[in-house]
């Protein structure tokens, strides 16, 4: 308990001290003398931090269980900027604090010099690593926090060894006892207090403006105190059981530096209870406990903080998902309107062209040769192809805004199919083919708008005629798809590969018919697709190279 509320008494000096990292982290060189006061409080609480260690956690001779002095160093120092000038200056204040620390608590010079020498070794390797390694020093992804929690592991090791070795020598401690406690107690301190000082950031302030969502923060902080104190302190009830799922829920609720927090508090009671005495390892020796301690805290409750990362990751790609979603329909919309506009612009003109052809080849402006009356049909049939694609495309930018109105009533499909035979046989390319309709059931009545209906089909068949000439006949089918009704338009032409199919209703896409001798634009599937879909049907194709092809639509039954 003592050292539990001497970290509450040290915690201002930390939080003051990334405040101030965080204003000057913008001012490389420049941001030692611009914001000293973080570089001075750092050391301070450094100082404070080592005492404590030392002072309460001691075990195994002259070595400590938990260090949190590195990992507060580590944190601000990575905070508060770069640059040679800066990385100088906070070398010597964070040396200046543990050198301070280790002559209060009254080791000898040259103990407290190897210390220092050590401590100050694992420190800026720590801060070099994550440099290096941590893109944006940016712990709230899993491959950042897996990067940093390896730096925490690997940081130690050269000032576990040589320090273990110096113990041998100076004070004749065992060396792999040394190793092993000097390891865990300081990869545990820049593991939990460096991820808490990394994970925090200037928006997690925000906080104090709602109301809600911070008293349901000190409501889980405390529940996860509570919790401590039971299973760590005097009374050492066997509820540990209780604390996993607590610290789940601050991990969904306050991600990454929600949980940060809450395994700062439960690495301090959980190894200072068990120091004390206290706690499920109370009957093991004082080495044994604080092991047992430690591989409780890295083992059991730090993973959590993945589970924290891959939330925060999730939470990243879900909101870049609704970005390029919002961009997208932004560009959408911004299309339809260029479409509308541009049928518009053309529709006038056209309508003129079309009348002044008319006239030329009816001899009405002037008397006109044959070949002048070729050239003027001509003429007119491709102004009405062009009007045809301008009505077309207004159709599609009005399918596509949500503009198309349908007015879903009973149809009479045998009724429509034979409507669009018969516009099929007049157009010279059907001359050769040979066109039926084939009604398989009894009261075939979609629920369906019959204009838009009309035009899906007949865009679908006139693409059959077009392109499935070569079988020489076309089918338009009808018939009951269990309690639905089904529309088959049905050729025997060449085919379509897998491949083609899955381009079929993409807008603008003539599946590499561009410089063929077949007109097209390439939006007739696309804006049946979308007339189909707002009458509350599905489109789709069956075909094989070589066996022809089967467009289909389902409607509901009226």
């Amino acid at each position: 308990m003592t050292m539990s509320r001497a970290l509450d008494r040290a915690e201002p000096v930390f939080d003051a001290a990334l405040a101030d990292a965080g204003a000057a982290a913008a001012v490389p060189n420049a941001a030692f003398f611009r914001q000293p006061l973080a570089p001075i409080l750092t050391a301070v609480g450094v100082t404070i931090l080592v005492v404590l260690a030392i002072s309460f956690a001691r075990t195994n001779g002259l070595v400590a269980a938990l260090w949190g002095a590195g990992g507060l160093a580590m944190a601000v120092w990575l905070r508060g900027g770069r640059g040679l000038t800066y990385d100088l200056g906070f070398g010597v204040l964070v040396t200046t604090g543990v050198l301070a620390g280790e002559f209060l608590v009254g080791n000898g010079p040259a103990l407290s010099a190897m210390f220092t020498a050590m401590n100050l070794l694992e420190i800026v390797l720590a801060v070099v690593l994550t440099r290096r390694f941590v893109p944006g020093l940016s712990i709230n992804s899993v491959e950042g926090l897996a990067r940093f929690l390896t730096i925490c592991a690997v940081a130690p090791l050269p000032s576990a060894v040589l320090s273990a070795l110096a113990l041998d020598v100076m004070v004749g401690a065992d060396i792999l006892d040394g190793l092993r406690i000097w390891w865990c107690g300081h990869a545990l301190g820049f593991a939990i207090v460096g991820a808490f000082g990394l994970a925090v950031q200037r928006r997690h302030v925000s906080i104090v403006r709602e109301p809600a969502r911070l008293a349901e923060g000190i409501a889980l902080l405390g529940l996860i105190g509570g919790a401590c104190y039971a299973i760590f302190s005097h009374l050492s009830l066997p509820y540990g059981f209780l604390l996993m799922p607590l610290l789940l829920m601050m991990a969904v609720r306050f991600r990454v530096s929600g949980i940060a927090m809450a395994l700062v508090v439960v690495t301090v009671m959980a190894i200072g209870g068990t120091m004390a005495g206290h706690g499920p390892y109370h009957s093991f020796e004082p080495e044994n406990r604080a092991l047992l301690a430690q591989l409780l805290v890295l083992l059991g409750y730090m993973p959590i903080l993945m589970v924290a990362a891959l939330l925060e990751e999730r939470d990243r790609l879900a909101e870049r998902a609704r970005a390029g979603r919002e961009r997208a329909e932004r560009a959408s919309a911004a299309k339809s309107r260029l479409l509308a506009n541009v049928a518009h612009e053309i529709k006038s003109p056209v309508g003129g062209i079309i009348g002044i052809g008319e006239l030329w080849a009816g001899g009405q402006l002037g008397a006109t040769s044959a070949e002048q009356v070729e050239m003027a049909q001509m003429l007119v049939k491709t102004a009405r192809q062009v009007e045809a694609l301008a009505h077309d495309l207004l159709d599609v930018a009005r399918a596509e805004s949500g503009a198309v109105k349908v007015e879903l009533r009973p149809t009479d499909v045998p009724g429509l199919l034979e409507d669009i035979r018969r516009g099929l046989i007049l157009k010279p390319e059907a001359k050769e083919l040979s066109i039926e309709v084939v009604v398989e059931g009894d009261a075939l009545v979609a629920q369906a708008d019959s204009q838009r209906l009309a035009q899906v089909i007949g865009n679908l068949a006139g693409n059959a005629v077009k392109y499935g000439a070569a079988g020489g006949r076309v089918q338009l089918r009808t018939a009951w798809a269990d309690d639905r009704v089904r529309i088959e338009v049905i050729d025997f032409g060449p085919g379509l590969s897998l491949e083609k199919q899955a381009q079929l209703f993409e807008p603008f896409n003539r599946l590499g018919l561009e410089r063929s001798a077949i007109e097209g634009h390439g939006i007739g599937l696309a804006l049946a697709k979308r007339l189909t879909e707002l009458q509350g049907g599905e489109i789709g194709v069956i075909s094989a190279p070589g066996e022809g092809a089967t467009f289909w639509v389902e409607l509901a039954a009226a």
